[in-house]
C-alpha cells in the first residue's frame, strides 16, 4: 500500500505548531488575535484543501485575508448605518430650529 498525503487540516495544524514559540512570545493581549487568525484559516480549510498547494501557508494567509476583508466590510456597513442614523437625527433636531428662526424674521 502507498502512503497517503496529509490533509490540509493536518498541514495547517503543523504550521500552527511551528508557530507556537512565536505565539508564546507575543503579549497576552495579542495571543487571542493570533489564535483568531488560525480560526480564520480553518474556516476555509475545505477550499484550501481543494487547492492542494505545495505551500499550505499561502492558502492559509489568503483565507485570513478573506475573513479580514469580510470583517472590514461588516464594519463599513455598520459605520454607514450609524452615520445615516446620526444624519437623520441631526436633521430632525435642526428642523425645529429652522422653523423658529423663520418665524422670528
Amino acid at each position: 500500500m502507498g502512503r497517503t498525503n496529509p490533509t490540509y487540516r493536518d498541514a495547517l495544524r503543523a504550521i500552527e505548531e511551528r508557530w507556537t514559540e512565536f505565539r508564546r512570545a507575543l503579549r497576552r493581549r495579542d495571543q487571542p488575535r493570533f489564535d483568531r487568525l488560525f480560526e480564520y484559516a480553518r474556516e476555509h480549510a475545505d477550499a484550501s484543501g481543494l487547492l492542494n498547494h505545495q505551500n499550505p501557508l499561502l492558502p492559509a494567509l489568503f483565507s485570513i485575508d478573506l475573513e479580514q476583508e469580510a470583517r472590514l466590510e461588516d464594519h463599513k456597513e455598520r459605520l454607514e448605518a450609524l452615520e445615516h442614523r446620526l444624519n437623520e437625527q441631526s436633521d430632525i433636531e435642526q428642523a425645529p430650529d429652522e422653523e423658529t428662526s423663520e418665524t422670528t424674521r
